[in-house]
């Protein structure tokens, strides 16, 4: 994979992409969100792959938001189309069949903090602040940021957050649930790391169904819910990974899944 704004690195199962434009705080401009999508395309082909960690290059930000430079002399049909790829981007990452951590290292303001929502959940450096301040530019979230916000912290803190464009500390992001753990800096990608190191070694086929699942229940009612749930939950006794997990278990052993 070669992208001149992302860089990207293996290590058994899990995979670190690191959004790299240190010089923009890392914002979003349409060459990125063109190649992140370029990205989740091959990467969605590997099937070594169990867990993704996205982080920003530097030490100041995770994706500091949209670049407001790029967006300058946009029209109104420009808007809507930015906003349709930035959303589109956004929602194929938050389908990947692998698991993805936000390892939010600073600032994730604006369509920052629109990436990291799309991942499964956010583990933030002690330093990061977080927010959607696009009301105070005149504008909204364009990037899925009034849809997913709500769903992590509620509908009055969701408004709350979009209409006073405030930026909030990990430790406040943490109290009301859009961060899962604060790490102090130098020890955030480490933790990110181990954490999805542990997922990788759970079973691939059965994390892959989980996060389909959990992603897609919200939109249903109560029992299509269930009934979703009891149905993969038959479709999983077929798969190798069962077998090899429910052996290892009986016998006192480390199962070592195949992800079949």
């Amino acid at each position: 994979m070669n992208f001149e704004t992302l860089s990207y690195e293996k290590k058994d199962f899990v995979g670190t992409l690191t959004i790299n434009r240190p010089k923009a705080l890392n914002a979003l401009n349409r060459q990125l969100l063109t190649e992140l999508g370029q990205f989740l395309n091959e990467v969605d082909e590997d099937k070594d792959l169990r867990c993704l960690i996205i982080t920003g290059s530097g030490d100041k930000a995770f994706v500091a938001g949209a670049d407001i430079k790029e967006m300058e002399d946009l029209d109104a049909a420009g808007a809507k189309e930015f906003s349709k790829l930035g959303q589109d981007v956004f929602r194929r990452l938050e389908v990947l069949k692998v698991p993805v951590i936000a390892a939010v290292n600073g600032f994730a303001l604006g369509g920052g903090l629109e990436l990291a929502m799309a991942c499964d959940f956010i583990l933030a450096s002690d330093d990061a602040k977080l927010g959607l301040p696009e009301t105070s530019l005149g504008l909204i979230p364009g990037f899925g940021g009034t849809v997913r916000l709500r769903r992590y912290v509620g509908m009055g803190k969701a408004k709350e957050m979009t209409y006073t464009g405030d930026h909030y500390s990990s430790e406040e992001a943490y109290n009301f649930g859009l961060v899962t753990k604060i790490l102090p800096k130098a020890d955030l990608l480490a933790a990110a790391e181990k954490m999805a190191s542990k997922i990788s070694k759970r079973g691939p086929v059965a994390v892959g169904i989980a996060k389909m699942a959990i992603n897609e229940s919200g939109d249903l009612a109560l029992d299509a819910a269930m009934e979703m749930e009891r149905s993969q939950f038959g479709a999983i006794f077929k798969t190798e990974d069962k077998n090899i997990g429910i052996n290892a278990f009986i016998n006192k052993e480390k199962p070592n899944f195949k992800g079949e």
